[in-house]
């Protein structure tokens, strides 16, 4: 029995989506799951389209999510000879045939087909004419009629489309290159693959490549078609949706492990399971928990997954983490061990890497750069809250540590002596702080900031005029 054998086949004409990139988990998962091989094809016959910065872009996307393929990436540009030994075995077998109608007499034809309410379909009109090779001249395949296309479409079931819905489709273009339908046949036999898992946009072109592979003596493969990604208003996921690249969720500050997460639950399930790691994927997927119908783009979701890991990430990843996103703020050569102590106040917080960056920012300003916002200095750093904080600080300095529950106790003594309530010293602390009226938990900052730094911008909010 031959190995699983998945492939992921992306065009190099745009960015690794999210549809692709979940098309590429779910081949990888298959073939993991059983023990099976996954293998990346770059699908760059589109010469005009196709660039290397849009490979280089899939690769990185691949590498982030961590989506290891075991062969390739194999390029269909350099397989062109290839190809074109299969279309000639389909010549010599009268299986396939040359054609000199000219795009424009196609088009005339197809206009009168529709005005006559008929199929839209190639007329055949060299099918039988034994044409060779010529200027200008496609070489069709010769669709077998009459008869069907039956297959077990490992999501939809079985699915039978008629011969006759089907026109004698182009194989090779009058300038000697192949058409898609034919490479992806040669490519997927040759490779080995075993199963092709992609999404339903792709379900027309089933038949057209069964009927090549069992053309050419070939086994064919298990088919298997995924419902699309639709948007929240339930349409075509477009980029106002989050149809943007992988890497763009990088930048956003999501975490790889979420969208893995995030990317399986469109459209596969594991009972009631929301929190699955790779390793988790692999032990658990399966082709018969896949659903049938469109699963929807939901942010929140993806949000409360990228919390989830936030939160239960370790310190030592998020710091490094947090470190880059950081650096393009203009924050080199941060501490490491600094921001570990910062981290465990923001993971119940921040919902993104970004968010983690924000709210860090005060911490890791140098003191004599922290700028106050205007409105907040002007309502809480008031004369008299000037007088509290002074007084305040005289007494956090005699502190026999710094913990923010000795800290919190000193707060309590003096609110007692002085008859305040906790506003009234809170908002103007918080403010001397941080700069802002938002931040983790008054003495755990204090904490974190430690005495030189806590004390340095007291003082400094004590002296600002407002």
């Amino acid at each position: 029995m031959s190995t699983m054998t998945t492939r992921f086949p992306p065009s190099p004409t745009g960015y690794l989506h999210i549809g692709g990139a979940r098309t590429a988990l779910f081949n990888y998962l298959l073939a993991r799951h059983h023990g099976g091989r996954f293998v990346l094809r770059i699908e760059d016959t589109d010469k005009a389209r196709s660039t290397q910065e849009m490979t280089n872009a899939i690769l990185e996307g691949m590498e982030w999510l961590g989506l290891e393929f075991d062969e390739g990436p194999f390029f269909q540009s350099e397989r062109t000879e290839t190809y074109n030994q299969y279309i000639d075995k389909l010549l010599q077998s009268g299986q396939a045939y040359y054609c000199d109608r000219t795009p424009e007499q196609i088009d005339v034809m197809r206009a009168e087909a529709k005005a006559k309410g008929l199929k839209r379909l190639y007329d055949g009109h060299c099918r039988e004419l034994d044409l060779g090779p010529g200027p200008d001249r496609v070489v069709r395949f010769k669709v077998p009629r009459p008869g069907k296309v039956v297959f077990k479409d490992m999501v939809k079931g079985t699915v039978a489309i008629d011969a006759e819905e089907i026109e004698d489709f182009v194989i090779r273009r009058a300038d000697g290159s192949p058409i898609y339908q034919m490479a992806v046949v040669v490519d997927d036999a040759t490779m080995g693959i075993t199963h092709v898992l992609r999404g339903d946009d792709h379900l027309s072109n089933t038949p057209k490549q069964i009927m090549l592979f069992q053309a050419l003596g070939f086994p064919v493969p298990e088919f298997g078609h995924v419902p699309m990604i639709l948007g929240p208003d339930k349409k075509k996921m477009s980029k106002r949706h989050g149809a943007v690249s992988v890497m763009v969720y990088k930048e956003m500050g999501y975490l790889p492990e979420a969208m893995l997460n995030y990317l399986a639950r469109l459209g596969w399930s594991h009972g009631d399971e929301e929190i699955f790691s790779k390793e988790d994927l692999v032990e658990k997927f399966s082709i018969d928990n896949l659903g049938n119908s469109p699963s929807v783009f939901d942010q929140e979701k993806l949000n409360w997954l990228n919390s989830h890991y936030i939160k239960t990430g370790s310190l030592d990843r998020l710091a490094g983490l947090l470190a880059e996103y950081l650096e393009p703020r203009g924050f080199t050569g941060l501490d490491q061990d600094y921001l570990k102590s910062i981290i465990p106040l923001l993971q119940p917080r921040a919902k993104t890497m970004v968010e983690m960056a924000d709210q860090t920012e005060f911490f890791v300003t140098p003191c004599d750069e922290l700028s106050f916002d205007p409105k907040a200095a002007t309502k809480f750093l008031t004369d008299e809250a000037k007088v509290h904080l002074a007084a305040l600080m005289s007494r956090f300095e005699e502190a026999p540590s710094f913990a923010p529950d000795t800290l919190e106790n000193i707060a309590k003594a003096y609110l007692e002596e002085t008859g305040l309530k906790f506003k009234a010293i809170a908002q103007p602390i918080r403010v001397a702080l941080s700069g802002k009226t938002v931040s983790p938990g008054l003495f755990e900052t204090m904490e974190v900031l430690g005495r030189e730094r806590s004390f340095t911008r007291i003082r400094r909010a004590i002296a600002l005029t407002t």
